[in-house]
């Protein structure tokens, strides 16, 4: 069994955890941008360079779209759990090489063992997450695993744009019959596009295929194959995750003193650190991932042979009045530094306003 631990308390994620500082200490939000000295706006809401510009650099808020680094081009795989190189313990060494790692672990704690991973919440880790090093623009991600049982616990799979695009799996709590499903446009909150799954055979003890079939018009969610919950970008008036994204799946502690009260309870509670699972898995509580596998589903006639990464550009204006980011195909470098041959670069915008 192979184990793994990395500890960022200056590489957090999620809500539960303090954000690192920036260099400089300088923060970046939707009315402040970063300057030309730290360009890259975090993550998590904080300037800087350097790994600033990699996962999760947000081009909105960053001094201009191209500061952040472009990102590595989906390729459609299946990722087993059985081979732990291709897995990068601990994100801040990670420079950008998407064919050097297929994840990161962000931060916390795994266990690999008879090819499923492990990943793990104890009560000094405040929980693990995982990211995807490629990006994926429309595709159908299956992510097959068991949850967690426990009040207070939450296992989730998602994808996470770097503009804050999201679309959730989640599994809170001891309800071990239901699963939720969400979405989010560029982050803002929008508490009517949840929907609770029910009468599903139990998630802990049984593994399901959980699906996100995310196409340019419509998003589905899939257990075994089987739809579940439909949504139209029509039926949103555009406000459609649509910007390439990355793959995350995390266990995080929802029932803990500094969460809000509203956290807590959808949650199913405080989380019982003394709980007999607790205990007997050697102070752990665990969500189990059997594999992952992704179909790309990139909206071009053809991907050029040298293309390499998606990068934004200017935003434009939608038929809905919506503000959303140009996306691009290029043959730039992901790796952090590398300088590109910008009279060489081809570019094939994705973005088509109608």
């Amino acid at each position: 069994m192979k184990h793994y631990s990395v500890l960022l308390t200056a590489l957090p994620f999620l809500s539960f955890i303090l954000p690192a500082l920036g260099q400089g200490g300088a923060t970046c939000n939707s009315t402040s941008i970063c300057p030309t000295t730290a360009p890259c706006c975090s993550e998590f809401g904080f300037c800087g360079t350097g790994e600033f510009c990699l996962g999760g650099c947000n081009p909105l808020w960053s001094n201009k779209p191209t500061s952040c680094m472009p990102a590595p081009l989906c390729e459609s795989a299946t990722y087993t759990f059985t081979n732990e190189s291709r897995i990068l313990s601990n994100a801040t060494f990670y420079n950008g090489n998407a064919s050097e790692y297929d994840w990161v672990v962000d931060k916390g704690n795994m266990l690999m063992s008879n090819g499923e991973l492990d990943i793990i919440l104890t009560e000094t880790n405040g929980g693990t997450r995982l990211s995807s090093t490629r990006y994926v623009h429309f595709g159908r991600i299956t992510a097959t695993l068991k949850t967690g049982r426990w009040p207070g616990v939450v296992t989730a799979f998602i994808t996470m744009a770097d503009d804050k695009d999201e679309i959730d799996w989640e599994w809170p709590g001891a309800a071990t019959t239901e699963a939720q499903t969400n979405l989010y446009w560029q982050g803002v909150p929008n508490y009517n596009n949840g929907k609770t799954i029910s009468n599903l055979t139990d998630t802990y003890s049984n593994f399901h295929d959980y699906t996100i079939d995310w196409q340019p018009d419509s998003l589905s969610w899939e257990i075994d194959g089987q739809v579940v919950r439909t949504v139209l970008k029509s039926d949103l008036k555009g406000a459609f995750p649509s910007a390439p994204s990355r793959v995350q799946i995390s266990i995080w502690p929802a029932g803990i003193p500094s969460s809000p009260n509203g956290t807590i309870e959808w949650a199913g509670g405080m989380i019982d650190w003394k709980d007999p699972d607790y205990v007997g898995a050697g102070n752990q509580f665990y969500s189990r991932f059997q594999s992952i596998k992704i179909e790309c589903n990139d909206t071009v006639d053809a991907i050029p042979v040298d293309a390499l990464s998606y990068v934004y550009g200017a935003n434009v204006t939608t038929s809905e009045g919506l503000q959303v980011p140009s996306i691009a195909i290029t043959n730039q470098s992901t790796i952090n530094g590398a300088v590109s041959d910008i009279l060489g670069l081809s570019m094939f915008f994705l973005m088509v306003v109608q």
